[in-house]
């Protein structure tokens, strides 16, 4: 595990909490960042831990995740309990009677707006590609040069916002557009309410998981994972030492049960 000694007495506490969630980011946490979203995969060990965790008693896993459901699902293949929440709040999937996503008439017509958008920044920016979502459309850029990404955001960005009321986020090298507004912080508020959490271990890598962090209060613990400005109290470097974590509080968790 990290050797933050802040981070291992943290975990330490949220291990004894009677109802323990533990709701993740995919990309960038449980998997490393790769160039095409289809091929992410997340870290054995990182997998292997949050099976322990789904099978614990008083403990829930979720995935957060900027991903649709149907994505998210491909790359990650959940444990069969594992609650999920896609397109950074806009779905949820809290067991098999939960309704799905569904778009008015008008919020259907500027998601069509808003794909037409895309896919002319694509088909004028080499190395952009378009990813399409329940409640909205993503221009990816991590496989373009870097002065041609910027155009395209650029590009894209001044034509979204002539359409009127979208979400419009930058992520790593992604811009995502929605016309459901919601994001991650919604998500996990949901899933406290939902699973009666008295704890919640969040992690993530990304700006948009910093909605999420800001919603943690002191029985939980929040890790950012790599550089950049955060509202978690904790950092770890990579997803490599993410996975130690998730094993250490596995064998926390496991070590209280026994107990």
């Amino acid at each position: 595990m990290a050797s933050d000694a802040g981070l291992a007495a943290a975990l330490r506490r949220l291990a004894s909490t009677p109802h323990l969630l533990v709701a993740v980011d995919f990309d960038g946490t449980l998997a490393p960042l790769v160039e095409r979203a289809e091929d992410a995969r997340a870290l054995p060990a990182s997998a292997q831990a949050l099976r322990a965790l789904a099978g614990l008693p008083g403990t829930t896993t979720a995935l957060i995740s900027g991903r649709a459901l149907d994505s998210l699902r491909a790359v990650a293949d959940p444990p069969a309990r594992t609650m999920l929440i896609g397109s950074h709040g806009a779905e949820t999937w809290t067991g098999p009677d939960r309704a799905p996503l569904t778009l008015t008439t008008g919020q259907e017509e500027l998601l069509a707006r808003a794909v037409g958008v895309v896919e002319r920044t694509v088909a004028a920016h080499e190395g952009t590609r378009i990813e399409f979502k329940p409640a909205g459309v993503v221009l990816h850029t991590r496989t373009a040069a870097d002065d041609v990404a910027a155009a395209a955001v650029t590009a894209a960005r001044t034509e979204l916002q002539r359409l009127g009321d979208l979400s419009i986020t930058d992520g790593k090298r992604v811009l995502e557009i929605a016309v459901v507004k919601a994001d991650k912080g919604q998500g996990l508020a949901l899933l406290r309410e939902a699973t009666g959490a008295t704890g919640v271990l969040f992690a993530g890598d990304d700006v948009t998981d910093e909605d999420a962090h800001r919603t943690l209060g002191p029985a939980d613990v929040g890790i950012r994972i790599g550089p950049g400005e955060t509202a978690a109290p904790f950092t770890v470097a990579t997803p490599e030492d993410f996975a130690d974590v998730l094993q250490a509080l596995v064998d926390l968790r496991e070590a209280g049960a026994r107990g």
